[in-house]
């Protein structure tokens, strides 16, 4: 990543980054900054998430386990992982991306590898650049156990293109 590159995005930031940045070292305030996103975008109240970390590039969250994420055999429901994924994965897009760009989810390709049988944080990744055409950009998002197994695996394509 390029020194220059760095400084650009710095100077574009979005407001849900920088609404993290100024509430996180408060106390509850990443709970606060999570539920102000939930109240965005409710549907991903139901997983009970929290932001651990987010910056250009990375974002971290967590879900518990509790009944009403479960499926039959007692185990975390598959969508409500995949609902993880994309929290991350859209918030990490946006603390990535500058002011100048636009974005959606286009496609999501996700890999169930063994039961989640207990609270789980996913981590997201993204690659940090100036987008200057329209492009199709992957996010690689991770979700791993409370003993550090890796459950899912997914890519989150996100059609970025100029804000207009």
């Amino acid at each position: 990543m390029g020194e220059g590159l760095l400084m650009s995005n710095e100077r574009h930031r979005r407001a849900g980054y920088d609404l993290y940045m100024k509430l996180q070292g408060l106390p509850l305030g990443r709970w606060i900054f999570t539920r102000m996103i939930c109240f965005k975008a409710p549907y991903f109240s139901n997983i009970r998430p929290l932001f651990q970390e987010l910056r250009p590039g990375l974002a971290r969250v967590t879900m518990p386990k509790r009944r009403a994420v479960q499926n039959h055999i007692g185990t975390v429901h598959a969508l409500a992982m995949g609902n993880l994924c994309e929290l991350a994965a859209g918030l990490v897009t946006e603390a990535s991306l500058s002011t100048a760009t636009r974005w959606i989810p286009r496609v999501m390709t996700i890999e169930y590898l063994r039961k989640a049988e207990t609270a789980l944080e996913a981590t997201a990744t993204i690659e940090v650049r100036d987008w200057l055409e329209p492009s199709d950009v992957p996010v690689s998002v991770s979700v791993r156990d409370r003993q550090g197994h890796e459950v899912v695996r997914a890519t989150i394509t996100m059609y970025v293109s100029p804000s207009a």
